[in-house]
């Protein structure tokens, strides 16, 4: 267990004007799809003879012939004349009057029945396998007595007659169609999957005749065709195999096209509304509302959307593991208009849960639970009598807008139902408070003003653990394949006071496709790690991609960016948005990555403006700006300030960006000061502070168990750190390599048992001349190089050798100690470039020796040393450096340019995003020795 923090006082952050001025806004609907027919609330015209994208037309192969099917046509036209009734409510006319303002006002002016069981209403026919084969199937090679929803095709007449009783017995003004496991993925159990366009029309149809037969006896109470997708017996969430947890038995993609092709049988066989229902795994359910929007899209349509979890125990979760609260803000992108409960539960068991669901959820609430709870034989023994009086509780409590029954319901059921709740209104739409960005993994989580973090910051704990960049031992073991003790590492995030748990496995000597889909499938499964949030990271979008369709919960992708250039960042956007993610943007653009302050703003300004118009239509609260938080201390002087400007961004950048986030790698920070974690963490300390309390930084990838509130930093760490944090001074980057080498040493001390005393040293100046200059480049002592560097020369010279061999020999052994000591975590950032710095000088002085020596050759040669052209010879090699092509860092780069430069070198730097066939050309250009290619992220 990690170890708990003392109590840390809360600090308030900033309050902006656009968080202020915010008025709560009474909804007269629920929220609407982004779509312009659902925005601009257009009739659907129940004309679909015309559709012609690719999948609708695959999909309508499966037609049967007019000779095979029960229909004398197969119409997919349901369009109404204009004048059939009067117009507004309560009337309703296809084609002429919108479904969604219809079924709004109508779930607000009353609580509305939906119907009850179809299967139990089934048995109580007593059908036998001839009764299902009928005469199409009866010399079907296998058993098909228990496939219900063929008996659209089979026995049409009583599936119709079922749909009638509960229109009018039970007086329900909705009824689903008998498509509960009309897809490929259910029917494949019974060899049928070339029925299921069949199976979904067929029974969309009959409910459709039934319907427009009931409507026609009372207009002022228009009856709705609702069409059935249901679960599928398959899970995405859980392993069928005890041994291997990361094992499936059907895939996301897999999910969506079989929910596609149904949902082109039901809305050509004329539904009104589509409900996806009985969701035990909130992964199907994510893949059943992918497919719907994407068959809306396609369609060029609106059709209202209604969804319904299943809790399967006292626990209230579902049975992938999430709670109500979790299932709703994990599909909540999809913007149900109406979302619910169903099955599993009597509903006395299901009041407290349904109570939250409603407490939470912005649009309509339904309920339809079983007849209690199974007896021994199966069946259900709760009369209407019971059935209703424990429904009331629902209707008498403002929980719910539309009602009906589940397994062992009967039209008597919905009818006593009904009688009991008609008196209740129904409940009110919530007002809505300010946006909010609302994640999830088995259970919810808001990020808002009340969430802070372990060390009493208002700020969101991403553990940064689970990421190669971030762990040793965590690259360590994937690489193993050592997935259990991943696990481990995941779980001690969580513990940590994570509240989101970072995955990255982007490596160029592992299978990131492979290894980021087998973590999350592990991962899912570990309740101890999905109860939180995931945050899926990865350069490479098809891996983003995996590891979203394996997660049940609503995470954050890390990350998209311009530097893709718009086409692409909008088409990344769009199906992010499709799928429900939060998303965090990079600081890039096709010139390359922000370092300013005011490129920063510029970037994000122009992300936030793409992002929340059309067509992407992103939910601000769900952006995440990532302004690049860069290296401070590392020596170089324009580095000083990316703490000050990071800080300084964040707040413009908030201020015209309304309520979008703003996050970070926050060791990127103190990266110049590794292996020394007290000094790394005081760093953050300060400058999270600022960024959270003084700026409104809301989120940040963190070691969450090494993290310090500022009264927790060492007092003798305060000033220094605070300082090179905000460039107060311009020896701060000195002050604070003293005493991180004081902590070094104090380090040292403590392994060698915390008593020991340090022994007065010699001094280095009484060292011999080369290993002088050794310690010198190693301490980025720069005082007496010129006198030392001097002194080689001379004795190399007195020994017949040239200037050029001082470089060579001692100063680059020197060189190679750092470069040694840097590999191995004994050295600094900001070290190695004093180091360099002292060589270049070193080097410095060197050069009119060098350049004498070589006019002197040429004029023993016999040469006019002013007449020969560029001369190269005096550098130690000439280097071209370059950001490849799918990559706009380059602040690494430049750093080793300026290491190089210092270390003699000459250095052609090309620039970012630079192709193959241009480095070469240009290594050819200049005759260079070496290449050096940069490249953080892999090329998409």
């Amino acid at each position: 267990m990690a170890e708990v923090k003392k109590e840390v006082p809360r600090i308030p952050r900033v309050v902006f004007d656009w968080e202020k001025n915010y008025v709560p806004r009474k909804q007269t609907e629920p929220p609407l799809p982004v779509s312009k027919p659902a925005q601009q609330h257009t009739p659907n015209p129940y004309v679909y003879d015309a559709l012609a994208s690719p999948r609708v037309v695959e999909a309508r192969k499966k037609r049967p012939s007019l000779e095979t099917s029960q229909f004398g046509d197969l119409r997919t036209t349901w369009t109404q004349p204009a004048d059939l009734y009067p117009r507004g409510f309560p009337y309703f006319v296809r084609g002429r009057d919108s479904a969604r303002s219809y079924i709004s006002e109508l779930f607000q002016t009353r609580i509305t029945m939906y119907d009850g069981a179809m299967g139990t209403m089934i048995q109580k026919h007593k059908l036998e396998e001839d009764a299902f084969r009928a005469e199409r199937f009866k010399d079907y090679d296998m058993l098909i007595k228990g496939n219900n929803d063929l008996l659209s095709i089979t026995q049409p007449q009583i599936i119709k007659d079922i749909y009638k009783k509960y229109l009018v017995e039970g007086g329900s003004q909705l009824i689903g169609t008998n498509t509960f496991s009309s897809t490929t993925i259910a029917q494949a159990d019974y060899k049928m999957e070339d029925l299921v366009y069949e199976l979904n029309y067929d029974s969309a149809r009959l409910a459709r005749e039934a319907c427009d037969e009931v409507t026609k006896m009372d207009p002022t109470k228009p009856r709705f065709v609702v069409g059935a997708i249901g679960p599928t017996n398959r899970t995405a969430s859980i392993s069928p195999d005890v041994n291997d947890p990361t094992a499936r038995n059907c895939t996301f993609d897999e999910l969506v096209e079989a929910y596609y092709e149904q949902c082109v049988g039901l809305v050509d066989g004329g539904a009104d509304i589509l409900i996806v229902e009985t969701i035990f795994d909130t992964l199907n359910a994510k893949a059943a509302v992918y497919a719907v929007n994407e068959f809306l899209e396609d369609a060029g349509i609106d059709i209202p959307l209604f969804i319904s979890g299943t809790l399967v125990d006292q626990s209230g979760r579902t049975l992938s593991g999430q709670t109500g609260e979790g299932f709703y803000a994990s599909i909540r992108h999809a913007k149900p208009m109406c979302v619910g409960l169903n099955c599993a539960l009597g509903a006395s068991a299901m009041a407290p849960f349904l109570k939250r669901l409603s407490d939470c959820a912005e649009c309509f609430v339904h309920v339809y639970s079983n007849a209690g709870l199974p007896n021994a034989m199966g069946g259900y023994d709760d009369t209407p009598a019971d059935m209703a009086r424990e429904n009331v509780v629902f209707a008498k409590n403002g929980w719910v807008n539309m009602m009906g029954g589940c397994c062992g319901s009967t039209p008597p059921h919905i009818k006593a139902i009904y009688e009991a709740c008609k008196d209740f209104a129904p409940r009110p739409l919530p007002t809505l408070g300010p946006p909010q960005m609302w994640l999830s993994g088995l259970e919810d989580f808001k990020i808002g003003p009340d969430t802070y973090n372990n060390c009493g910051l208002p700020f969101v704990n991403v553990g940064e653990r689970c990421n190669i960049a971030g762990s040793r031992k965590f690259k360590r073991l994937i690489m193993e394949g050592k997935y259990p003790e991943l696990m481990d590492i995941a779980k001690d995030q969580v513990e940590a006071g994570a509240h989101v748990v970072d995955i990255n496995v982007d490596d160029g000597m592992l299978d990131g496709l492979a290894a980021m889909q087998k973590f999350v499938k592990m991962a899912v499964t570990e309740p101890d790690v999905s109860r939180v949030p995931f945050m899926i990271d990865s350069s490479k979008f098809d891996i983003v991609l995996a590891g979203l369709k394996w997660n049940q919960g609503k995470a954050i992708v890390n990350s998209i960016s311009l530097k893709v250039g718009e086409e692409l960042f909008i088409e990344h956007a769009t199906l992010l948005r499709k799928h429900g993610a939060a998303v965090v943007v990079m600081a890039f653009d096709e010139q390359g990555q922000a370092a300013t302050k005011e490129d920063k703003v510029r970037i994000c300004k122009r992300s936030y403006d793409i992002l929340v118009n059309e067509p992407v239509c992103f939910p601000p609260e769900d952006i995440i700006f990532d302004p690049n938080i860069l290296t401070i201390g590392t020596g170089i002087e324009e580095h000083n300030n990316y703490g000050v400007d990071f800080i300084e961004a964040t707040k413009t950048i908030k201020e015209l960006c309304p309520w979008c986030k703003i996050s970070g790698g926050v060791s990127n920070l103190s990266f110049g000061f590794r292996g020394v974690n007290v000094v790394r963490e005081s760093i953050h300390a300060y400058f999270l502070h600022h960024a959270c309390v003084s700026s409104g930084m809301d989120v940040g990838i963190v070691n969450a168990a090494e993290m310090l509130h500022p009264v927790e930093v060492p007092p003798q760490l305060r000033e220094v750190c605070e300082d090179a944090v905000l460039n107060r001074r311009p020896d701060a980057t000195d002050r604070l390599l003293a005493a991180t080498e004081a902590e070094k040493e104090a380090m040292e001390l403590r392994k060698r048992g915390g008593g020991a005393v340090a022994v007065k040293k010699k001094s280095w100046r009484d060292l011999p001349i080369a290993e002088r200059l050794t310690h010198a480049l190693v301490k980025g002592i720069s005082e007496h190089v010129d006198k030392d560097t001097e002194e080689m020369r001379s004795e190399i010279e007195q020994r017949g050798g040239k200037t050029l061999e001082v470089i060579e020999g001692p100063l680059m052994q020197g060189m190679n100690v750092v470069g040694d000591l840097f590999g191995a975590g004994k050295m600094f950032l900001p070290q190695v470039i004093k180091s360099a710095r002292v060589m270049k000088k070193a080097v410095a002085y060197l050069l009119p020796f060098m350049e004498k020596e070589k006019r002197d050759n040429l004029i023993a040669q016999g040469l006019d040393p002013d007449a020969q052209g560029d001369d190269d010879s005096q550098y130690a090699g000439k280097f071209l450096i370059a950001t490849v092509k799918g990559d706009v860092h380059d602040i690494g780069k430049n750093i080793v340019a300026v290491v190089l430069g210092c270390n003699n070198y000459k250095v052609y730097d090309i620039g970012v995003m630079c192709t193959c066939e241009s480095i070469l050309d240009a290594a050819i250009e200049h005759d260079v020795d070496a290449i050096g290619f940069f490249g953080l992220l892999p090329p998409p």
